[in-house]
């Protein structure tokens, strides 16, 4: 089991940016694909973004949703056991609470981290 501390949301306007992180406390970090999930206000929580791990046959693989396509950018350090997600040209649509965990999702989450982009 992993313990998943994810930080860095905040109050930002449409078209701004927001960096956030994901420490993840396991073993053998390195081998999990990780990803971003997003939660919205009476919505059911959704794929944000991935990244595969070295077991994987191509590490560093990264797939987004459509709707963050060309806006987001999923990456990972493993030497520090983080994931990080660069969000830029926020939209209200943007606006949930965001977590990380494994790909597809197996461990505890964690309590994520909110995002409220508005005016």
């Amino acid at each position: 089991q992993a313990q998943l501390v994810e930080s860095g949301g905040g109050l930002v306007q449409p078209g701004g940016a927001l960096r956030l992180s994901c420490s993840v406390s396991v073993s053998f970090f390195s081998e999990h694909d990780m990803a971003w999930y997003r939660q919205a206000p009476g919505l059911e929580r959704e794929l944000v973004a991935t990244v595969t791990g070295d077991r994987s046959l191509h590490y560093g693989l990264t797939v987004y949703a459509n709707s963050v396509k060309d806006r987001f950018t999923i990456s990972r350090d493993n030497s520090k056991k983080a994931v990080y997600l660069q969000m830029n040209n926020l939209k209200p649509e943007d606006t949930a609470v965001y977590y990380c965990n494994r790909n597809p999702p197996s461990w505890n989450w964690g309590q994520g981290t909110l995002v409220t982009i508005s005016s």
